[in-house]
């Protein structure tokens, strides 16, 4: 058995097994994780659901005009169902479903590009760390060790007081932090790959470490990164949430789901519930719709990798 077939390598589609049996083509191992992923219906209800929230926040204000900048103080608490307001109105007389896809714009941008930028800071330091082994591997590990011992929320709650919080700046602190779960992920795979033989031919011919890096080490653990990136997309969700709630979110008109949360959960107990529940359901199905995804990712990527 050659050294492609026995590690999760490239695999070259003209190849053949010893027994004569062609290696199915790529194209082939695609149609057959789409087909996985797409017998897992609760995959396909979280890809549902995240294609019908990302409509309706980013497609919804085109259809249900709101005024988010000005207060209309006359329009206060008023209950859903009221004419123009079919989720009611907030205490300064923001329409409570403009305000819900406005939130729901600044969540879902700040989790996918947080997510999207600790998934690539995690991959790029754990394969690295993997590859190099010996002590840069342990001086960067301990790096990492050392991150993970400081709760992820204290830091973000440290950061986001010192700095002036904005979408922006939510996304480099929640994913400047949030790549450490990646880091060991992918450099637990670098590991394993770092001795396989066609990565040490490639090393004999004069190939450097940056290409094992790019063009072996990176695409092998592609699964993984893939797979992890949808949970890193939740937990980013959640953490802009947590802030929000604790007061640190973006500032005001700009809005997002926690801080949503943290203002009809005061309002609850004057008897305004219309305040408290579309944002506390919106975050669960957001983060529910991920989380699905993931697994159904995880299933597609692993009969792939079972196929090689």
């Amino acid at each position: 058995m050659t050294a492609l077939d026995e590690t999760s390598g490239p695999v070259d589609p003209s190849a053949s097994r010893p027994g004569g049996t062609d290696e199915p083509p790529v194209r082939g191992l695609w149609r057959q994780g789409l087909a996985v992923f797409c017998e897992n219906r609760l995959a396909l209800v979280g890809l549902g659901l995240f294609i019908l929230l990302a409509g309706i926040c980013f497609l919804g204000p085109l259809l249900h005009r709101t005024d988010q900048v000005h207060t209309d103080l006359a329009s206060v608490y008023l209950p859903p169902g009221t004419a123009g307001h079919p989720l009611g109105t907030d205490g300064v007389g923001y329409d409570q479903l403009g305000r819900l896809m406005l939130g729901g714009q600044t969540s879902i941008i700040v989790g996918l590009a947080a997510g999207i930028l600790a998934t690539a800071l995690g991959t790029v330091w754990g394969a690295v760390a993997g590859f190099a082994g010996g002590w840069v591997d342990a001086a960067m590990m301990r790096v990492v060790d050392a991150m993970m011992s400081i709760p992820a929320l204290f830091l973000f709650m440290l950061l986001a007081a010192i700095v002036t919080p904005s979408v922006s700046m939510l996304i480099l602190i929640i994913g400047a932090f949030a790549w450490l779960g990646p880091a060991r992920l992918v450099r637990g795979e670098a590991l394993s790959l770092r001795s396989r033989e066609y990565i040490q031919a490639m090393r004999a011919m004069g190939g450097t470490g940056g290409r094992a890096v790019r063009r072996h080490i990176v695409p092998n653990a592609i699964g993984t990164v893939i797979v992890n990136a949808t949970f890193q997309v939740a937990d980013a969700i959640l953490y802009v949430a947590y802030l929000s709630f604790l007061g640190l979110g973006v500032p005001p008109p700009a809005a997002n789901w926690g801080g949503m949360l943290s203002d009809g959960l005061a309002d609850t107990y004057s008897g305004h519930w219309w305040l408290l529940y579309p944002p506390g359901i919106a975050i669960i199905l957001i983060v529910l719709a991920f989380n699905f995804i993931g697994d159904g990712l995880r299933d597609a990527f692993e009969v792939r990798l079972r196929r090689r």
